[in-house]
């Protein structure tokens, strides 16, 4: 089994990427939507993948098509991997619902926030709740030391891990960019911390884009 590609980086899509090793061999991979963002701008870098492989049934399930999918650390391959074994997430649903941080997704599945959830493509109210249901528990390893510490000890206000990661992921299915919708949220908590709405952050965030 292709478990990690070093090569150049052609070019990327929205939801693939095309790496050239030194042999001469390209790969075609499918990239989780956060990984996809992350990866902008860096055409012709030398870049390292951590890699998968699965077979998609076609044809009706007569005939299974090879899949690569590739994710830029292995603990988002390994999150993926237990993202998948909830009922009604395929792949394809776990790539597009990957829009946000494995340790933002995580953090949002341990504390039960179904709202966070829900502003990640692909993912319902009804999904949410068995994502929660199924992965309560298993997912702590993921989630980053920053956000541990505000589950265990939360901020009030916007300053909440859930409030603020909501208003970003809004921020990123409107077209920002990671960087940019992070930056216009923190500009937003900076300037009203008591701010305890996604909706309300949201709008501030908006009102602190540049004219």
């Amino acid at each position: 089994m292709l478990v990690r590609i070093t090569g150049t980086l052609d070019s990327i899509e929205a939801s693939a990427v095309l790496v050239t090793l030194p042999i001469g061999l390209t790969y075609r991979a499918m990239l989780p939507a956060s990984a996809a963002e992350s990866l902008e701008g860096r055409a012709g870098a030398s870049i390292t993948l951590e890699t998968l492989e699965i077979y998609e049934a076609s044809g009706q399930g007569s005939h299974l098509t090879p899949r690569l999918i590739a994710f830029t650390t292995e603990s988002d391959r390994r999150f993926f991997e237990l993202f998948t074994t909830v009922k009604g997430v395929g792949s394809r649903k776990a790539l597009r619902a990957m829009a946000a941080p494995t340790g933002d997704i995580a953090a949002a599945i341990s504390r039960k926030d179904t709202t966070f959830l829900r502003t990640l493509p692909e993912i319902g109210a009804r999904l949410a709740e068995t994502i929660c249901a199924e992965l309560g528990g298993k997912v702590d390893k993921f989630i980053t030391p920053e956000l541990h510490d505000n589950l265990i000890e939360p901020k009030p206000g916007a300053a909440n891990t859930g409030i603020a990661s909501q208003a970003i992921a809004a921020l990123v299915r409107l077209g920002e960019s990671r960087p940019d919708a992070e930056r216009l949220v923190n500009l937003a908590v900076e300037r009203d911390p008591t701010i305890d709405n996604a909706d309300l952050l949201l709008a501030a965030a908006f009102a602190s884009r540049p004219g």
